[in-house]
Parts: C-alpha cells; sequence; structure tokens
C-alpha cells in the first residue's frame, strides 16, 4: 500500500507539472504560434542576446535546472524583454505541452552534454525521434543551429541528419552571433544548419 500511494503521489506530480507546462506555454505563445526555441539555455545569455536584437520575436528557452533558469529569469528581468521567457522542462516535455498552433521557425541547440561514452549516447538530445517531433512542430524553412566543441559529437549529429526524411544540412549562414560561457571557454567549436525540408503531414490540408 505504501508503494502504491508514493506511485499515485508520483504521478499526481508529474500531471500537475505537465499541466502548468501547458498553461504557461499557452499563455507566452503570440497569436501565429511562431517562436524561437532554444534547447537547453543555461543562464540565458545567448537568448536573453537574441530577444534583444529581435524584439519582435517570442523566444523561449527551457533548461532542466531551476538555478539557471532562476539566472535566466533575473537576466530578463533586467532586461525589461517582454518578448523573452524561461520554463524549467525537458525538451521532450516542452515540445509535449505546446499548443497545436505553436510553429518552431528558429531551434538553437549550443553545446549540449555531448555524452561522449557510447553507452552514453542515448542521452545525447539530438536523436532520430527528437528530430521527427521537432520537425511535427516546424514549418518547411525552418532551421535547426546546432553548434558544439565536440568533434566526435559534432560527427554523430551530422550522420543523423543526413537520412533524416524532414531536415537536410544547409549552408545557410549562421544567423546571430552572441558567445555563451562555452563557447568563449572552447578553444575551437562546430557548427551545423539543418532545414526542414517538407511540409509537416498533420499541416496539409485536403486541397493540397
Amino acid at each position: 500500500m505504501e508503494n502504491e500511494a508514493r506511485t499515485d503521489a508520483h504521478k499526481a506530480r508529474i500531471r500537475d507539472r505537465d499541466t502548468a507546462l501547458r498553461a504557461a506555454c499557452a499563455a507566452i505563445l503570440p497569436p501565429d504560434g511562431a517562436l524561437v526555441w532554444e534547447v537547453g539555455c543555461g543562464h540565458g545569455h545567448f537568448l536573453a542576446a537574441y530577444a534583444a536584437a529581435h524584439p519582435g520575436r517570442c523566444c523561449i528557452g527551457v533548461d532542466i535546472a531551476s538555478d539557471r533558469i532562476g539566472r535566466a529569469e533575473r537576466k530578463q528581468v533586467r532586461a525589461g524583454l517582454g518578448n523573452l521567457h524561461f520554463l524549467q522542462a525537458d525538451a521532450g516535455a516542452f515540445l509535449a505541452a505546446l499548443p497545436a498552433h505553436a510553429r518552431l521557425s528558429e531551434i538553437y541547440v549550443l553545446f549540449p552534454d555531448p555524452w561522449p561514452k557510447r553507452r552514453h549516447h542515448k542521452n545525447r538530445v539530438l536523436q532520430p525521434a527528437f528530430l521527427a517531433e521537432v520537425a511535427r512542430r516546424a514549418g518547411k524553412g525552418a532551421h535547426i543551429y546546432f553548434r558544439t566543441d565536440d568533434s566526435a559529437y559534432f560527427a554523430y549529429v551530422e550522420a543523423v541528419i543526413n537520412p533524416s526524411p524532414e531536415w537536410s544540412l544547409s549552408g545557410d549562414p549562421w544567423p546571430f552571433e552572441s558567445e555563451t560561457v562555452f563557447q568563449n571557454r572552447a578553444p575551437i567549436h562546430h557548427s551545423l544548419v539543418a532545414v526542414r525540408t517538407s511540409v509537416p503531414a498533420d499541416r496539409i490540408s485536403p486541397a493540397a
């Protein structure tokens, strides 16, 4: 009975968390649903600079660490950026919580944990299933911007994107530069741009 009670309490906490996340996403999104998303935003250095330079775009950063989100939110308040928002969530939960009309236009994944040991590769954020789910939320022409200082991880991501039916590697330029803490420390880094190559099936009208 005690184990069942703990399990039920855990499930209730997850439901409450997901409900709160859905409400937060719905409150943030503009009417057209378009947003710029940073996965693993850390202390918010990059996205705060981006949002200041692009005041007409809704920018959302997510991170699983509450202390990072707290510091990022303080940046947003100090800068008075109404188009910038930070949420504590993992990437999958955030995608699941987005309203149906949400549309990702730019996705930034900057210096994520490379999980270098082979047995840990399953923990890397850029996986085929993740790319497929992001594609479902992105319109044609949406871009993923990935940057890392780990050459093995960079090669891995290239190998994941190459066969993807939704994304293709692009020669498009990096659209905005603002050094993150990790980039400032890295002696060298590698950048990759991928573009959404087709319209998601659930957005194709019957007349199309």
